[in-house]
């Protein structure tokens, strides 16, 4: 059995109420992000064999998914 872990399917979210606020989640109800946040709409998924967008590293989101349930990211104006 291998140790090595498979890619996750990544959801990303658009934060209603900060524009420019932006959320990855295994979850693609969007329920583990953060309420002070919401509405969350979904504009997205990171296939596991895809990169995530703006070069963003892949295994830092993963492990922040793991951990928290979610990453924040924000836009650049």
């Amino acid at each position: 059995m291998s140790a090595e872990r498979q890619p996750m399917r990544i959801f990303i979210f658009k934060s209603e109420t900060s524009p420019d606020l932006r959320a990855f989640s295994d979850d693609p109800g969007g329920n583990k992000l953060p309420a002070q946040f919401r509405p969350w709409h979904a504009i997205g998924v990171i296939r596991p064999e895809s990169a995530p967008p703006h070069n963003l590293n892949r295994e830092v989101i993963e492990a922040s998914i793991a951990s928290d349930g979610f990453q924040l990211w924000r836009m650049k104006k």
